[in-house]
């Protein structure tokens, strides 16, 4: 009887391990004597975004998960609480105790603020996780989240993004000049320096600028994304790739004293959340976009690569673009050698196994599958 009473305990408390435990690590045995906590989680995006939004709602529902309810979190889309491009300052004032957002929305505060999400010429995806985990890229960003009073986790990436939608081909530099865009960050510095006229819009207010010509262009994630905005219905030219978001970071951005009040048990739980969504909002993005793309050509998008001769002229005008920032910004300065050093390394890796191997399997002919073009045309 004692046999069999320790066997029902031990597979019992197996059940519950299991149930509990999340990617990159177990998670935290919540004990009951812990406080019940509730918090509000503002978004930068719109709920019809339901894998950026919905990066947010499975942070929300893992943490109340793993904290079996006592930690709980409520998401709100962009403009329930505060419009999208203000979720910083209302975590830095406490109108919530976190948000989900993309740090270069903030550009205008401090350029560095771009580092956490991506900067033009950047890493991919990978190597931007692995600047920021280890890298000493978190440790890098800390000072500047702690002057706007806030701590920031990585939270999801969209993956490499697309150029963006255009009213016109861009087929050289002399193009650019006089386009209005709408580009998120430092980006619009750059192309600015090409005579683009760039303007930083959220993600609900995209379509009517470009529907009503307030925009001649416009870029957001991609193929998924992008048709559900709609922007193929209002421009014809299709870019690619998108070389100012190489590997785009999202993050959840906390108060720090509201994290600082937190047991430690709850600080785990929503570390633990974030570091899924970090690894499902790529994944998803990576199932869905291949569908969409096909979809969007064969509603008639053209799609168009941006020329060697315009990729050169943008990264030079990045580069410039640095200069100046490490001359105005101490953030900027203090984390940028160690970012490029870190991600020319990172190329270097790459360029042996990852782009060999990438480079030769899409573009054998065997086994290859037709492209998106062709595709649809065939459908059709």
């Amino acid at each position: 009887m004692k046999r069999r009473s320790f066997l029902k305990k031990a597979a019992a408390g197996l059940a519950v391990g299991s149930v509990a435990a999340p990617v990159f690590g177990q998670a935290p045995t919540v004990v009951s004597s812990q406080p019940t906590v509730n918090w509000r989680m503002a978004a930068s995006w719109p709920k019809s975004l339901d894998t950026l939004f919905g990066g947010v709602e499975l942070i929300c529902r893992r943490v109340g998960e793993i904290t079996d309810g006592k930690f709980q979190i409520r998401g709100f889309a962009a403009g329930e609480i505060v419009p999208g491009l203000q979720v910083l300052d209302a975590v830095q004032a406490g109108t919530v105790e976190c948000g989900h957002t993309a740090s270069y929305y903030y550009f205008g505060k401090d350029p560095a603020f771009g580092f956490g999400t991506a900067v033009a010429f950047g890493g991919n995806a990978r190597q931007q996780a692995a600047w920021w985990l280890h890298g000493g890229g978190a440790e890098a960003m800390a000072p500047l989240f702690k002057d706007y009073g806030c701590i920031a986790m990585m939270a999801g990436n969209t993956g490499c993004q697309m150029g963006g939608f255009w009213r016109k081909e861009i087929k050289t530099v002399a193009d650019l000049k006089g386009v209005k865009f709408r580009i998120g960050g430092m980006t619009g510095v750059i192309l600015a320096k090409l005579g683009v006229v760039p303007t930083q819009l959220a993600a609900p207010d995209i379509y009517p600028a470009l529907e009503k010509g307030t925009i001649d262009a416009a870029e957001w994630v991609g193929p998924y994304d992008d048709e559900k905005l709609g922007l193929n219905k209002v421009a014809k030219y299709y870019y690619y790739p998108g070389w100012w978001e190489g590997g785009p970071m999202t993050h959840c951005l906390v108060n720090e004293k509201k994290w600082a009040e937190l047991p430690k048990q709850f600080q785990s739980a929503l570390q633990v959340a974030c570091n899924e969504a970090a690894l499902w909002m790529p994944a998803k993005y990576d199932a869905l976009n291949p569908a969409a793309l096909r979809r969007l050509v064969a509603a008639g998008t053209q799609l168009r690569p941006f020329s060697r001769a315009v990729l050169e002229a943008c990264e030079k005008a990045a580069y410039e673009t640095y200069a100046e920032f490490e001359a105005k910004s101490p953030h900027f300065k203090r984390v940028y050698s160690d970012w490029k050093k870190f991600r020319d390394e990172q190329f270097l890796w790459f360029r042996v196994a990852e782009h060999t191997y990438d480079n030769y399997v899409s573009n054998s002919k065997i086994g290859q599958p037709a492209a998106p073009a062709k595709a649809a045309a065939k459908q059709g």
